[in-house]
């Protein structure tokens, strides 16, 4: 098959590509090396280099993205600005690239009116779903608001019932659970989600949004302070330098390793049923951060000074899990990397990179004077 993989130089990209390789397809990357991801990368890694089309271009350039889909039978979208709490003051660009991009993908594909092209794959986030799914001893099954400022600064961190105002127990978050983004990537994600699956049923091809929990492993950016707190956590640990854990520790993320996202994608793409489906894709299990903490540092026998500081970012979610049952049912996919297995595996591959200068603190002043976080 002809793959056109947009955003394929990144960190889910050169995975995703060197996957549709080995399975024999030919493979097309638009990518425009974007400096916060890639910093000062002009090129695909040396063992990918030689075997794909490399076109180096923006997802919301119309000539550019008219001249990567040709010929191309499906669509592998990745190409977005990712980050949950730059999104919240960077709107206009995080509309612009993740829906405009989005739009453009679409207009050039209803321009060219390929005969051939079948199948559109669009990176999704378990961000629209916002708080997610809980339950209330008193009214059952409900879908927190986001959790509202002076209460997180009363150390009160977990959501709350919307309809009696009690805390409740998070669940796994299933793919009909009520939409709620917190932050304007999740509702760009949304709008992402809303687009394709119009679009593919109006023209007529099989379109799956694929809701990534927290992806990781070898070949994520350590550089970029917006994105990816193992990367954070793993370079203030390797410099003994003190890391300070937002609330009180025990927010939890749904952690999935790599080659599991690239399994769900490959099983889209070698799925032969016409679908119009949006599937999570993760772990099913939820880890604390402070946890996540205690890996890494436990990991490079780190001396850092670890503080639960009770601060936090607006746009932040508490907890995060996946229920996993719907993409077992539809494409097989079952997730083969448990976290302490696959933060080794990240931590042992973070060892071999050279150490770096992380803009994380930049990151957060952003943030702080915006107002955006607190304590």
């Amino acid at each position: 098959m002809k793959v056109l993989v947009t955003g394929g130089a990144g960190f889910i990209g050169t995975h995703v590509v060197r996957r549709l390789l080995r399975e024999d397809c030919s493979v097309t990357v638009l990518d425009n090396f974007s400096p916060q991801v890639h910093g000062d990368v002009r090129s695909l890694p040396s063992d990918l280099a030689s075997h794909v089309d490399l076109q180096v271009g923006d997802i919301r350039d119309e000539s550019a993205v008219a001249r990567a889909l040709r010929g191309q039978e499906a669509v592998v979208h990745l190409a977005a600005e990712t980050g949950t709490g730059q999104s919240m003051y960077e709107v206009l660009r995080y509309e612009d690239v993740n829906v405009h991009g989005t739009a453009v993908l679409m207009h050039c594909l209803s321009t060219q009116k390929s005969t051939s092209f079948r199948k559109f794959i669009v990176a999704s986030s378990r961000a629209i779903y916002g708080e997610g799914k809980y339950t209330c001893l008193k009214d059952g099954c409900v879908y927190p608001e986001g959790r509202r400022v002076e209460d997180m600064l009363a150390g009160q961190f977990e959501p709350r019932c919307p309809i009696c105002g009690n805390e409740c127990e998070v669940q796994a978050t299933d793919e009909d659970s009520a939409l709620k983004p917190a932050s304007f990537y999740g509702l760009s994600k949304q709008m992402q989600e809303q687009m394709t699956r119009l679009f593919a049923r109006m023209i007529g091809f099989s379109a799956v949004a694929l809701r990534f929990q927290n992806v990781y492993g070898p070949g994520q950016s350590l550089k970029n302070p917006y994105t990816g707190i193992l990367a954070i956590f793993s370079n203030q640990a390797r410099a003994h330098a003190p890391i300070n854990i937002f609330e009180d520790g025990f927010e939890s993320r749904d952690f999935v390793f790599i080659d599991d996202a690239v399994e769900a994608v490959w099983r889209c793409i070698a799925d032969t049923k016409m679908r119009l489906e949006s599937l999570n894709v993760g772990s099913g299990v939820r880890v604390a951060v402070k946890e996540v903490v205690r890996e890494i540092t436990s990991y490079f026998s780190s001396q850092s000074e670890i503080t639960i500081t009770g601060a936090f970012r607006q746009g932040d979610i508490r907890h995060s899990v996946a229920d996993l049952q719907r993409a077992q049912q539809l494409i097989g996919f079952t997730p083969s990397w448990q976290f302490h297995e696959g933060i080794r595996q990240f931590l042992g591959w973070v060892t071999s990179q050279e150490p770096t200068l992380h803009r994380y603190e930049f990151s957060l002043q952003e943030m702080r004077e915006r107002g955006l976080l607190h304590g």
